[in-house]
């Protein structure tokens, strides 16, 4: 297993801040934000720094009754060999529904649905892990997902669900604790039975992010300060396990330098308390070895967070187990890196809790008529959350609405990073125009074609009502829409801006 340490999510927003961060292992970027042929000049000189970059993918949706899409699977492999990653990553989620299977238009979710923990869900999954695997040049890391909503009918846990799909495919697993937090709000379900059940020496690297609780339902929103309970949760893990990497995530409402220095350092100080006990435990008789590990308190936590935060060395990163080096030496085959040296130190006696992984069985293909019941089930679900149909039976119907809202929250939030000038011409109507445009209305064709589509509902309706802003609006789809769309050159795209404002536009 690839040794990372101790990592923060690059975002455009925070590169500066991100290279002046000490300490700062390794980033994760988001796979599809990223050029092959233009990595941005930041990240670039992160990585001629010596600093591992891992991409990190959104939108294959491997928890979808279809097989995932060869186009995107090759886009995925071109940026794990573009910035020379160590592996992948991806969610266990679906994000799109309908299609051929459906005899239905494909829809988009526009963000990461719950897959149902079914054994028709699970087969469907292992094949498509699978799949993926064969298709990327690196190994391959799945994460849980945060949920505002259950699937009815389940029958099996996140852990066995997570356990069963590492043992039938040898995937690694992306573990975000601050998930497990949220579906312990949101869903009732134990952290820490979770991390028992789990195969802890398939732990490629953990996830940390803040959220935030509203009317009883927790938001994993990436845009809050990471809560102690994620810490302690964090915690948990780290007393089951030495993790290769953990990683700080933040997507919105960037804090300063500062603050995200303080984040930093109560992860540090949580893995550090954890390998402190694993330490001790290994210490011990065999007989009380296996129960003296104990996660570190919050108030340990604290203590050591200030200590680094006031100057102190910072952890390195902990060694993980025996079971992990030796998972590295089959990733280390896989990616074609050097075999180690014959003077190199021999690995670490395994823990207690991380068993050698077995290589995965062959399985056989999955029947259509279990990816269609998957397709129809999924289809109906997201067919409720974007397009206003009736909801399926056996969901709760509140959370339903939650979760149409916060996927309506997250499409607006996104449309007004694709295409900035719309909020801008709009104003403070941009958000309530936009829900009402979402009503009823999926999303078909990604996000650049839904701001298109967005736009061009608001002139068809007469809006804006103010005529300067609408047309600049109007002038903002010409450029960008039909057949031929208007010269994009500095010069024309000047030409008409004075001809607008020469009109009386702005």
């Amino acid at each position: 297993m690839v040794r990372l340490g101790t990592g923060i999510g690059w975002r455009p927003e925070i590169a500066d801040d991100i290279a002046r961060l000490p300490g700062i292992d390794w980033v994760e970027v988001v796979a599809e934000n990223i050029c092959p042929d233009h990595v941005p000049d930041a990240l670039r000189l992160l990585r001629e720094r010596g600093t591992t970059v891992v991409p990190h993918g959104v939108s294959l949706g491997l928890g979808g009754a279809e097989r995932p899409e060869p186009g995107r699977l090759r886009a995925l492999a071109e940026r794990a060999e573009a910035l020379g990653s160590p592996l992948v990553t991806e969610h266990i989620a679906f994000v799109r529904a309908g299609g051929p299977l459906t005899a239905s238009p494909s829809i988009e979710a526009g963000h990461l649905l719950p897959v149902p923990r079914t054994r028709d869900a699970l087969d469907v999954l292992c094949e498509n892990v699978r799949i993926a695997q064969d298709a990327l040049p690196v190994p391959l890391a799945v994460e849980n997902i945060a949920a505002l909503i259950s699937w009815p009918g389940e029958e099996m846990t996140e852990g066995q669900f997570l356990a069963e799909l590492v043992e039938r495919t040898g995937v690694r697993l992306l573990i975000d604790v601050a998930n497990l937090h949220t579906n312990h709000v949101n869903r009732g379900e134990d952290p820490a039975k979770a991390l028992d059940e789990l195969p802890t020496s398939a732990i490629a690297y953990v996830h940390v992010a803040g959220g935030v609780e509203k009317d009883g339902v927790w938001h994993d929103s990436h845009a809050h300060p990471v809560t102690q309970p994620v810490l302690d949760v964090l915690a948990e893990l780290c007393a089951r396990t030495a993790p290769p990497g953990v990683l700080l995530e933040r997507d919105e409402d960037f804090p300063t330098a500062g603050e995200l220095a303080g984040e930093l350092a109560a992860i540090r100080a949580v893995t550090a308390a954890g390998a402190a006990g694993a330490a001790e435990a290994g210490m011990a008789t065999a007989g009380t070895a296996a129960g003296s590990a104990k996660p570190v308190t919050a108030a340990g936590a604290a203590e050591a967070a200030t200590a680094a935060r006031t100057g102190d060395e910072a952890p390195a990163p902990v060694r993980a187990s025996a079971a992990a080096d030796e998972a590295d030496k089959a990733d280390r085959t896989r990616t074609g890196a050097d075999a180690p040296a014959a003077d190199a130190p021999a690995p670490e006696a395994p823990l207690p809790d991380a068993p050698l992984p077995e290589a995965p069985l062959p399985e056989v293909p999955v029947p259509d008529a279990i990816r269609e019941r998957l397709a129809l089930a999924q289809t109906a679900l997201l067919s409720a959350l974007v397009g206003g149909t009736p909801p399926p039976e056996g969901f709760d119907r509140r959370r339903l609405r939650v979760q149409s809202a916060a996927l309506t929250a997250k499409r607006a939030s996104v449309i007004a990073k694709v295409a900035p000038e719309l909020p801008e011409i709009l104003g403070t109507g941009y958000r309530p125009a936009f829900a009402r445009y979402a009503e009823g209305r999926p999303m078909t064709g990604g996000y650049r074609r839904d701001a298109l589509s967005f736009a061009e509902h608001l002139l068809a309706d007469g809006r804006p009502g103010d005529s300067a802003a609408r047309r600049r609006l109007t002038l903002w789809w010409q450029e960008r829409s039909g057949p031929a769309p208007l010269p994009s050159h500095p010069a024309a795209r000047f030409a008409r801006r004075v001809r607008l404002a020469l009109s009386g536009g702005r």
